[in-house]
């Protein structure tokens, strides 16, 4: 049986976060998380295409590099991957067959109060799989906050943080202030953080928990090409599709950056990357070359970010399910497009910002179909209707992403399909179907 027809992403978190419940599963697998190396990456946009960088510079370099994200966008096995390999169904059955029966045992013991949630259960399976086979080193991106996240059990290497903005603010706070301390608590006494400079209340919170442990702050800002007006332009265009190329200097190497992950704010994500791969060289004897540094970037991929879709319509893939992601894709879409007209297709979950995000997005298209995401916590069109009214951009409303994409090929735009994951994540399962680019394709995919 397939993985995602028994496990289910959906499953509601505990209303109280704590660690002790993921202590208690680790010990009874015999720590598992302890058999590897690792680096955790936190942060509120970029976690992901971070960590897939940071993977694939490291495979690059010959070790077997584990890789654990979340959420998936088609498959739950794309959470677990080695060597860009997703764990396959037999070893995902097998990986959560071992957790659930240590998980029952535990409960009938009383050594839990619970079942372990859908994330502890999935994080309990990636320890297990990077263990059992032996990996070289696993780059783990934290799920929601950091101080309280079930891959916090992990003692990393290295501790990264991405770019922090306001979102989960039900879990981890209304402030960056707040939001900063809770991702902060992946930093370990001593230990190494590597960071950009961000918002000046998230440098400051960061900053009062790294002298609190003395944790030494690695600058990833060397790894970030100018970008000011007069700065050469960063974007390519290779194949049809957009590029970030530029060069860097890398471990006394000026070498050459081609990135298919477009956008100022991958610039970012890329940096970071960088400078935990030079640091896990300098500082822990890994031996990464800045060869194995421009090759990691250039093979790269990290699906539905400002993912192209080839044809005519042209269509673009972007999860940008809060105002951060929002404003990166803003800025990406009128880079490229530059007022070409646009149709929007979008939907979300009903607790995300969707007014703020539609102030910000928008503005920028012909017309909004607003749709339903495939779950249970989404908003309906007519909820988005309701909430985006006052952006005065004509809102059409479609039951689901096959009539919102019928109705938008009938418009005769570029296509933007954008908000959630699992929006994303459904058209990219559509498109998976058929090779990219014809109209009769898009016909196809369109059927419900």
């Amino acid at each position: 049986m397939a993985p995602e027809l028994w496990i289910s992403q959906e499953q509601k978190p505990r209303l109280k976060f704590d660690l002790e419940h993921m202590r208690a599963l680790t010990e009874a697998l015999g720590h598992p998380e302890r058999r590897f190396p690792s680096v955790l990456i936190a942060g509120t946009n970029g976690k992901g295409s971070t960590a897939a960088t940071l993977a694939s510079i490291l495979r690059h370099a010959g070790y077997t590099t584990g890789l654990y994200t979340s959420p998936h966008l088609v498959r739950v096995n794309e959470r677990i991957a080695i060597d860009g390999v997703s764990i396959s169904d037999p070893e995902f059955a097998e990986m959560h067959s071992r957790i659930e029966q240590t998980s029952e045992g535990l409960v009938a013991t009383g050594r839990l109060d619970q079942h372990p949630s859908f994330f502890e259960t999935l994080t309990a399976m990636a320890f297990e799989y990077f263990a059992s086979s032996r990996i070289d080193i696993a780059v783990l991106e934290v799920g929601i906050g950091g101080r309280l996240d079930a891959t916090n059990v992990a003692e990393p290497l290295l501790s990264v943080i991405t770019d922090i903005s306001l979102d989960h603010t039900e879990w981890l706070g209304d402030t960056l202030t707040e939001i900063a301390r809770e991702k902060a608590g992946i930093l370990r006494r001593r230990g190494t953080l590597v960071i950009l400079p961000q918002f000046p209340e998230v440098n400051d919170a960061i900053g009062e928990v790294v002298g609190a442990l003395e944790t030494r702050m690695v600058n990833a800002n060397p790894y970030v090409p100018p970008i000011t007006p007069a700065a050469e332009s960063f974007v390519s265009e290779v194949g049809g599709t957009p590029h970030n190329r530029y060069a860097v200097e890398v471990l006394g190497e000026k070498v050459a950056i081609d990135s298919h992950l477009v956008g100022r704010h991958q610039l970012r994500n890329v940096a970071l990357a960088i400078g935990s791969a030079v640091e896990l060289k300098q500082t822990f004897g890994y031996e990464i070359s800045a060869q194995d540094i421009s090759k990691g970037v250039a093979n790269t991929r990290w699906p539905g970010r400002f993912q192209i879709i080839p044809g005519a319509p042209e269509i673009v893939l972007d999860v940008a399910h809060n105002p951060a992601g929002a404003w990166a894709l803003r800025s990406t879409l009128s880079a490229r497009y530059d007022g070409d007209p646009l149709t929007i297709i979008f939907g979300a979950m009903r607790d995300k910002a969707i007014a703020e995000i539609a102030e910000i997005l928008f503005p920028l298209a012909e017309e909004i179909i607003a749709t339903r995401v495939q779950s249970p916590r989404a908003a309906s069109p007519e909820e988005i209707q309701r909430l985006s009214g006052h952006v005065g951009v004509p809102i059409t409303a479609a039951d689901n992403l096959a009539v919102a994409l019928d109705l938008a090929r009938r418009r005769g735009r570029k296509i933007v399909i954008t908000g959630s994951v699992y929006l994303v994540g459904d058209a990219l399962g559509r498109f998976a179907a058929f090779s990219h680019g014809s109209d009769l394709e898009l016909d196809q995919v369109c059927r419900p």
